[in-house]
């Protein structure tokens, strides 16, 4: 995907390679989402980005199902728990992604950043944790339960008062300074973290 938005700076901002990698690294940390200072700086079609490197990705060759994930979130007890969807990407995108792992059916909803909708808002800003609960119905911010690979998403969902886990993962590094009261390696972990919510797994064995 890095290659492809790179790609799309260079060609639509008529930028040479070098400029286009820093710009679009520095749109990524100012505003969570390379796209997000495209609309605002350059006037640029989201949905035309959307369909340049989001839909372009040829993800069915690089997903297939994940059984393992399938296991983790067929686990949790829904009846204490909504399992919902909090993604950066247009619907598109997060709904092929799912699909493509066969996770798609164990989900109840989705949040996703609304390429069509102007003004723009994505992660980590607070009127798109404010849609997320909303969307979700969430009773308070308590009771909201969130795992996101990104440190600075998981560090405004930690101030916000999310109970947060940042996914860490394989090549990343420690961050100096952890981003959340969680810090896993594995989604497995989850069941350590928050073993209330998972199903009695000594029931499944008599």
């Amino acid at each position: 995907m890095q290659v492809l938005i790179n790609k799309f700076f260079e060609r639509h901002l008529s930028l040479p390679t070098a400029d286009a990698i820093l710009l679009h690294q520095r749109y990524y940390k100012d505003y969570g989402l390379a796209i997000s200072g495209l609309v605002q700086h350059h006037k640029v079609d989201a949905m035309e980005f959307n369909h340049e490197v989001d839909d372009a990705l040829p993800l069915d060759g690089l997903i297939t199902p994940n059984e393992e994930l399938r296991k983790l979130l067929c686990d949790i007890d829904t009846t204490k728990v909504k399992l919902w969807l909090f993604t950066n990407a247009h619907i598109t995108h997060g709904q092929r992604v799912v699909r493509l792992l066969g996770v798609d059916d164990l989900f109840e909803g989705i949040t996703f950043c609304d390429y069509r909708k102007l003004p723009f808002v994505c992660k980590p800003h607070a009127e798109m944790f404010d849609k997320a609960e909303e969307e979700a119905g969430a009773p308070s911010t308590e009771d909201c339960y969130f795992v996101d690979d990104s440190e600075l998403n998981c560090r405004h969902a930690h101030a916000r008062g999310w109970k947060t886990a940042h996914l860490l993962e394989i090549g990343i590094p420690d961050p100096t300074e952890k981003a959340a009261k969680y810090q896993i390696r594995n989604l497995e972990e989850l069941r350590d973290i928050f073993p209330h919510f998972f199903k009695d797994q000594s029931m499944n064995k008599l």
